[in-house]
């Protein structure tokens, strides 16, 4: 992955994230634990660098779901964060502001996936041009995908 400052936080904007540093390994997780996390059918994570994350307005709450293993989540809206574990820290890659070139290199726990969600993708696709019209016009509260007021001397791309 390439070494520039990328970020993101949770839905409301409460905790946000700023990384500098190469990401490591991209990610699903099929275990039980990702999913009651992210409450879906997997969770997609992506290795930090080690000591590269700064969370300027709050840190996430974490949750202790095993011995080793502590998730991290907005306190204020409850969006899923991270995945500590002694090896480091995984960000969501659904919380990063630019999502684009973090698609999951491996899937884990592979043999805890849902029978059912290889097929996923096949499913009809709803396709109604005025129910999407509609979704425009509802008033959002959900924070914008960049933080152009937190580091704006930094030239982050917006």
């Amino acid at each position: 992955m390439t070494e520039t400052i990328r970020t993101g936080g949770c839905q409301c904007g409460a905790v946000r994230f700023r990384i500098q540093g190469a990401l490591g390994r991209s990610s699903i997780c099929h275990c039980r634990m990702c999913q009651k996390q992210f409450g879906s059918f997997f969770s997609a994570l992506v290795t930090a660098p080690t000591g590269g994350v700064e969370w300027p307005r709050e840190e996430p709450t974490y949750f202790q779901s095993s011995v080793n293993i502590d998730r991290g989540f907005c306190p204020r809206c409850g969006t899923p964060l991270t995945y500590r574990h002694p090896g480091g820290l995984e960000i969501a890659i659904g919380a990063f502001d630019d999502r684009s070139d973090l698609a999951p290199q491996i899937q884990v726990n592979y043999a805890a996936r849902l029978p059912w969600v290889e097929k996923i993708f096949e499913v009809p696709v709803h396709d109604d041009p005025d129910y999407y019209t509609r979704q425009e016009t509802i008033i959002s509260f959900q924070h914008p995908d960049r933080d152009t007021a937190q580091w704006p001397a930094q030239g982050l791309k917006l």
